[in-house]
């Protein structure tokens, strides 16, 4: 179904996986009365690379909601993250999963690192997450809102359907106030992130 997500700042039309037009939402909505418009506050963008796929990925655990009592709700790094993988190696799967999706919440359509560990690598290949090439410099410690931001290339017509919308007035607040301010992402045209 063709889909409009359309913001102050701009909006995109995209068909399947492809964008298909950019423009001003009153252009694209007045040529495309037909399709579905979803209208979101904020500004639009191509969407984050986050450098740290591996980190964040392989070698943090991020903890069920179900096991809030035992783990607690925030990710584990560092040595109790491989305690807990080195006591049950299927975690790692169902972790990534929980990853990608705070990823997804974060903006984040493309990660780079190389993932060596095959769940964590087939999940975040099922999720449609992109890779990218790690910075030379990487932009500081290990966070799913890393600074500065690695804003991926320009949408254009034709191309892949991957951004995110964040809730701020402009850029330079997205800069400031962080990737926490993510409304919603899409990946190859499907809708994998939306906040309440």
């Amino acid at each position: 179904m063709r889909t409009l997500h359309a913001t102050d700042d701009g909006s995109v039309l995209v068909e399947g996986g492809r964008v298909e037009a950019l423009g001003p939402y009153e252009e694209l909505a007045a040529a495309h009365p037909e399709v579905r418009v979803r209208r979101w506050s904020g500004i639009l963008t191509p969407g984050l690379l986050n450098p740290y796929g591996p980190e964040i990925l392989e070698h943090t655990y991020h903890p069920d909601p179900r096991e809030a009592d035992t783990y607690g709700t925030v990710p584990i790094g560092g040595a109790r993250a491989r305690e807990i993988f080195r006591a049950d190696p299927s975690l790692l799967g169902p972790s990534a999963r929980r990853g990608v999706q705070r990823l997804f919440a974060h903006g984040t359509v493309a990660v780079a690192g190389e993932l060596r560990a095959k769940p964590v690598l087939e999940v975040a290949q099922r999720s449609g997450l992109v890779f990218g090439a790690r910075p030379k410099a990487l932009p500081g410690p290990v966070s799913l809102s890393p600074r500065p931001l690695v804003l991926l290339p320009a949408l254009v017509v034709g191309g892949p359907a991957r951004f995110a919308v964040f809730d701020v007035p402009d850029r330079a607040a997205l800069v400031a106030q962080g990737a926490s301010t993510c409304a919603a992402t899409v990946i190859d045209g499907r809708l994998v992130f939306r906040s309440r």
